[in-house]
């Protein structure tokens, strides 16, 4: 990542049309980053990105790979380096790309996939259980435990 906003976007799609980058940068929420930048889209972003934060370098990724119009997109520990609030916004950005494409969704911290359609749970390098987060929940011990583990711990004191 280096170049501005736009080389960004543009080095996955070069014939991208300013409508197709306005779509991406909606469904990724970067339309009011771009916004309130000084140069808008012609914004530098420094070597690596450096001007952007954790979760908008993942989500001008996830813009760049969504303007290449994917048939399956795959995201392997996307929420891994994010904070909660991030988390919550790349969680709405894949419910929003999953109306485009198919999503798969690679992650140790059940939160990033509970509202999956489907979650598909491995252990050994095989498939051990598959559904959604309730029926999981409800069938599967391993995922049982992980949820109660994970999810109980990370809920507010009542």
């Amino acid at each position: 990542m280096a170049g501005s906003l736009r080389e960004n976007l543009l080095y996955a799609a070069p014939s991208a049309t300013p409508e197709e980058l306005a779509e991406a940068l909606a469904v990724t929420r970067l339309d009011a980053l771009v916004a309130r930048l000084p140069q808008g889209l012609d914004t530098p972003v420094g070597p690596r990105g450096v001007t952007l934060s954790g979760g908008e370098r993942q989500r001008l990724a996830i813009a760049r790979a969504l303007l290449r119009r994917p048939q399956v997109l795959l995201l392997d520990e996307a929420t891994a380096q994010l904070d909660a609030r991030n988390e919550q916004a790349l969680s709405e950005l894949v419910a929003r790309a999953a109306g485009r494409c198919t999503v798969l969704l690679i992650a140790h911290r059940l939160s990033t996939v509970t509202d999956a359609d489907q979650i598909v749970v491995l252990e050994h390098g095989g498939v051990r259980a598959v559904g959604t987060h309730h029926s999981l929940v409800d069938d599967d011990d391993l995922y049982r435990e992980l949820a109660a583990t994970q999810l109980l711990a990370a809920e507010p004191p009542a």
